[in-house]
């Protein structure tokens, strides 16, 4: 809120003896101008990486901001899951160390419990064009392709279909590398881990080059071959393979992309995909789409720590995490959070996972101070800078 002029006037006639750049920076202090980072708060820690700390009053509650800004053409970015597998749980930090990063922050909303699935990505989910997770209630997603000599990003809503033809029957697959369900047709790929850990009540297809293996019913817990993968079903996807499928038949596979951006298209084999919810900002303006991604107002406007990317007017690609649940750190809702990064320039702008999973990452240590109480959340995956290899 801005002071009356007789709060300014009391201010000046205060000031006595005073320098013209004290004065000024009293009056902006008040109006609040000080409340955008400045090109001076940014460092450069190498080579298209800059990092900033800010400490922003953001409403009525006092906010610690961390800040990565990336040339695109100096860095990549990529995204990898725990311990590169398509479910399980790992610290951003490990994942950035191992990685070698210069810089990474948590990414992905996931599975988060004690059983084996923990760590499932929710929403559609792709590293170096491997299909890992389906998409979810056209959530907004991030996509990344690693081009020789920069990285392109975009925020869209796709949709990633596989349908499998035994025979003359096609079957649309439900999931991928996840728990099965009633009534339910999945795929799981190498990348899930040995077995399918699947219960006896469904009937699972080994699929190596095409090819039907074998056909085991009423068994589960399939193992994965390492050069295949396994078709799971239950209910009636179990009955109709059941009727159809067996040894040595052959599986012709397709996948339909509904939404993916043209610019990708003939890259869509090496994307990276991730998804969060929901959008913050879509052409310069604040568009926060929650209803459409069916999240929830609580979400939307209780204040949480938060991790959030942007593309900036200038070209350049932001990763933004705020600290909350502290007394230092209030945390920020969804709308307040998408005012701050258009104040910062976002073009389009994305919420990731938050709470407890907010991390960032930069140049060998954590700069944010995560929520959780046990300190750092292991969690399902992250976005990973490292330095492009100039020519």
């Amino acid at each position: 809120m801005k002071p009356s002029i007789s709060k300014l006037t009391r201010l000046l006639l205060s000031i006595k003896f005073v320098g013209y750049r004290v004065l000024v920076l009293s009056i902006c202090s008040l109006l609040g101008f000080f409340a955008k980072v400045s090109a001076q708060d940014f460092k450069t820690i190498k080579p298209g990486v800059e990092y900033a700390q800010v400490r922003r009053e953001i409403s009525g509650k006092n906010v610690n901001i961390d800040l990565v800004r990336l040339d695109l053409s100096r860095v990549r970015i990529d995204v990898h899951h725990a311990n590169e597998k398509a479910i399980g749980t790992e610290a951003t930090s490990a994942i950035a160390k191992r990685k070698r990063a210069i810089a990474a922050i948590n990414a992905g909303f996931f599975r988060l419990d004690r059983t084996p699935f923990a760590g499932d990505p929710v929403g559609l989910f792709m590293v170096d064009g491997k299909w890992l997770s389906e998409s979810t209630n056209e959530r907004i997603q991030l996509l990344i392709n690693n081009r020789s000599s920069r990285t392109d990003v975009e925020m869209a809503r796709t949709k990633l279909r596989q349908t499998l033809k035994i025979g003359d029957q096609p079957f649309e697959v439900a999931g991928v590398n996840r728990e099965r369900k009633k009534d339910d047709l999945v795929i799981y790929t190498p990348e899930y881990g040995e077995r399918t850990q699947t219960g006896s009540d469904g009937i699972e297809l080994i699929v190596i080059r095409g090819v039907i293996t074998s056909v085991a019913k009423d068994l589960g817990n399939a193992v994965i071959p390492k050069n295949g993968y396994v078709l799971s079903a239950s209910g009636t996807f179990r009955d109709g393979l059941a009727a159809v499928a067996k040894a040595s038949d052959e599986v012709t596979a397709k996948r339909f992309w509904e939404g993916l951006p043209e610019s990708f298209a003939k890259d869509r084999e090496k994307l990276d995909v991730v998804t969060g919810v929901p959008q913050l900002v879509r052409n310069g303006q604040i568009d926060v789409t929650w209803e459409r991604e069916r999240s929830s107002k609580t979400f939307v406007e209780t204040r949480h720590p938060r991790t959030a990317v942007a593309k900036l007017k200038d070209g350049k690609f932001l990763l933004l995490t705020a600290d909350g649940r502290t007394e230092e750190s209030g945390g920020v809702g969804l709308e307040d959070l998408a005012a701050y990064l258009v104040e910062l320039g976002a073009v389009d702008a994305m919420n990731l996972d938050g709470g407890g999973s907010t991390t960032m990452y930069v140049n060998g240590r954590v700069v944010n101070k995560p929520s959780d109480k046990e300190g750092e959340r292991k969690v399902s995956d992250a976005l990973v800078v490292t330095l492009r290899r100039r020519r």
